[in-house]
């Protein structure tokens, strides 16, 4: 809690040398829910809950020059509810219109398309941050190359392990590319692979396809993604492999109104000498769906229902009612 404190205090301390520095911009983002679980036999039936808030601060050095840092703080695994984490501290540089340069704590590029098209980041993650396939945020460095008015190409170099944790003991990089095609008339793809070597394993890939659509009604997108040689993007074991794709969509309505649905399907594989996929007891489907309404700029009202049926039959399927909010500036 004094680290939060303290975070705040550099913050409004920022922000009050920004109003004599345009350059300098102070920004926070708050998710906020409240949820209803029918889950047979679960423990905690209603629960208000603070889910995540960031607090940030952007600086624009000059033209081609700038930075940001980001503090997130939510739960962790030691069981703490509010944990400040650094999540970015990242350096831009744009060396021309065609080449730019990122390095520090950086955003990932693996899911941030999928992410925004989804919109509704503060509801739930989008698939690959939600299944463990990638963190959204790492040490290393990512290069940027617009290679023409349509294609966006990424080749990055990471730690691998997130922003949460610091470079394992191999000392293995993570590293990839990327490439974006911004298609005629609100359609966008994005093909993406990496790959992260382990100590007495194979190598970690991870590679996904997605296609998504904007327009002035609504949002449609579609995402394959596989991940191979992994538990999960930082947890290497041979021959385990997980898959899954995420269908998405929501049509505008009036007075600033929304309806979304999303449907979720993940699988793993079948290991030699078993009758059953060896991430059996979390393999599923998602679906989920509702409605959001902006109240004005930078606040938003969600409600919604999600439900999670199990492949094994045993565990009872997740069913849940929430009403979630954000706001930011």
């Amino acid at each position: 809690m004094k680290k939060i404190l303290f975070t705040l205090f550099l913050l409004f301390s920022i922000n009050g040398l920004s109003q004599d520095d345009p350059a300098g911009k102070p920004s926070f983002k708050v998710f906020w829910n409240f949820k209803n679980d029918f889950t047979k036999d679960v423990e905690k039936n209603t629960a208000f809950e603070l889910k995540r808030v960031y607090l940030g601060y952007s600086y624009k050095f000059d033209d081609k020059i700038s930075g940001k840092i980001t503090y997130d703080i939510g739960s962790n695994s030691s069981g703490s509810a509010y944990t400040a984490y650094v999540k970015i501290a990242q350096l831009d540089w744009k060396v021309s219109s065609k080449v730019k340069f990122s390095l520090g704590l950086i955003e990932n590029k693996q899911f941030k398309g999928q992410e925004n098209l989804w919109g509704y980041r503060y509801v739930y993650k989008s698939f690959q941050d939600e299944y463990k396939f990638g963190a959204s945020a790492d040490l290393g460095f990512n290069s940027e190359f617009k290679l023409n008015s349509k294609l966006t190409m990424n080749v990055f170099f990471l730690n691998g392990e997130g922003y949460k944790n610091v470079q394992d003991n191999d000392g293995n990089i993570r590293q990839g590319v990327s490439f974006f095609y911004d298609l005629p008339k609100g359609f966008e793809t994005r093909i993406y692979f990496d790959s992260h070597d382990a100590k007495d394993a194979s190598a970690i890939t991870n590679s996904s396809f997605f296609l998504g659509y904007k327009g002035d009604g609504g949002r449609l997108g579609l995402e394959y993604n596989k991940l191979n040689n992994a538990r999960n993007y930082k947890s290497s074991q041979d021959g385990y492999n997980r898959d899954g794709f995420s269908f998405y969509g929501s049509k505008k309505l009036p007075k600033n109104y929304e309806l979304f649905v999303r449907y979720d399907q993940m699988t793993s594989n079948i290991l030699n000498g078993e009758s059953k996929a060896w991430n059996y007891n979390n393999d599923g489907s998602l679906l989920m769906f509702g409605t959001q309404y902006q109240a004005t700029k930078g606040v938003k009202f969600n409600i919604n229902y999600r439900l999670f049926t199990h492949d094994n039959s045993i565990i009872n399927n997740k069913s849940i009612l929430s009403l979630n909010a954000e706001f930011k500036i």
